[in-house]
Order: C-alpha cells, then sequence, then structure tokens
C-alpha cells in the first residue's frame, strides 16, 4: 500500500499576517535568540508542530518580517527621494515616512534595531546591510547637498547629523504604541520641528 503524502497546510494571507505580527512582538520582547517555536506557537493558541504547517522555520518568520517592512520602508523612502524636492522637504518627508513605518511595523523596526549586527553576517540577511548603505547613502546625500545649496548650515558636521536624526527617530519604537494620543505625522512634525528650528526661544 503506498505511503499517503503529508499535505501541507496553507494559511490564509489574514492568518499568516497575524502570525507573523505576533511572532514580531515575541521577537521584539524576548530577542530572536531567546525566543522558539513553542513559544511563538504558546501565543498563538496553537501547538508548535501545527505553526511548522505555515512557516519551516523561526528563520523564516524573522525573514518575512525583517523583508516586508524594509521593502515597504523603501517603497515610500523611493518615492520621497524621486520627487526631487529642495533639502530640507526631503528631510522633513523622509522623517515623516520613517515615523509612518514605525506606526506599521514597530516590532519589526525594533527587531531591526536589536538583531540586525549579528544578523547581516548569516547570508540569507545579507540584504540588511546593503539596505543600511542605500539608507546611510540617501540621507547623507540629502544632507550634503542641503549644505551644497545653502539650505542648512555651512559648518554642519553632516555625519554626525545624520546619526543624531537617525538614532532620535528610529528609538521611538522603543516607546511608539500605534493608536495613541499623537498620529505619525504629528509627531514626525514636532521632532521635525526640533532638529530643524531647535527648542530655544529665538530672540
Amino acid at each position: 500500500m503506498p505511503k499517503t503524502k503529508k499535505t501541507q497546510v496553507t494559511a490564509s494571507p489574514e492568518r499568516r499576517r497575524e502570525l507573523l505580527h505576533l511572532a514580531a512582538e515575541v521577537f521584539a520582547a524576548h530577542g530572536y535568540n531567546a525566543t522558539t517555536v513553542r513559544r511563538i506557537a504558546d501565543e498563538a493558541g496553537m501547538l508548535a508542530g501545527s505553526l511548522y504547517y505555515h512557516f519551516d522555520s523561526k528563520e523564516s518568520m524573522l525573514d518575512e518580517i525583517l523583508a516586508t517592512f524594509l521593502a515597504e520602508l523603501w517603497e515610500g523612502y523611493d518615492a520621497v527621494l524621486a520627487a526631487e524636492l529642495g533639502p530640507r522637504e526631503t528631510i522633513e518627508a523622509l522623517v515623516t515616512e520613517s515615523f509612518r513605518e514605525i506606526d506599521r511595523h514597530r516590532a519589526a523596526v525594533a527587531i531591526y534595531q536589536q538583531e540586525s549586527r549579528a544578523l547581516a553576517a548569516q547570508p540569507r540577511f545579507h540584504y540588511l546591510t546593503d539596505s543600511q548603505q542605500k539608507f546611510e547613502q540617501a540621507w547623507l546625500g540629502t544632507l550634503e547637498r542641503g549644505v551644497t545649496e545653502g539650505a542648512f548650515r555651512a559648518d554642519l558636521d553632516v555625519r554626525l547629523t545624520y546619526r543624531f536624526v537617525r538614532d532620535t527617530v528610529w528609538v521611538a519604537a522603543s516607546w511608539y504604541r500605534p493608536g495613541g494620543q499623537h498620529s505619525p505625522e504629528e509627531i514626525a512634525r514636532q521632532y521635525l520641528s526640533m532638529v530643524l528650528d531647535g527648542i530655544a526661544v529665538r530672540t
């Protein structure tokens, strides 16, 4: 009697997104290495073995979480850069888009910050290094253009400014919660006011 082939169960797109969202929250809260498939399955209210019907490993889940986040981030960033705005307007649009991505993918941003350095050493996650280099080029290029065109101060240290703005924006993933009192756009406006215009009263 021939062996019966095991049928692969395919999750609906909604269920798959739900499982990935849950896995992202667990990875962000406990760290990738400390998180087991069993822990994710427990959070999902299912057996660990059942989760393997949908994903072949926790690495695959992490890969899809980060790749989806970065694809959406670059869709927004590329649209901003293609608009050929002035340097200040480009910085404003990039900051706003960043907060929108934190709103959409808060846990993925937290994972990226915590895990990307170690993950980038693995061939499967080499795209994290490529994305980081592209990200740096976009921001530094805009800041350098701003100095050249007179939109930003001539004495501006563009690399230090890039690091300050980058860290100031993305660290918000540690405290931001979707659906809070302020929208991503409102938070971006406040951040931009402080970064571009300062907090001291002008005399």
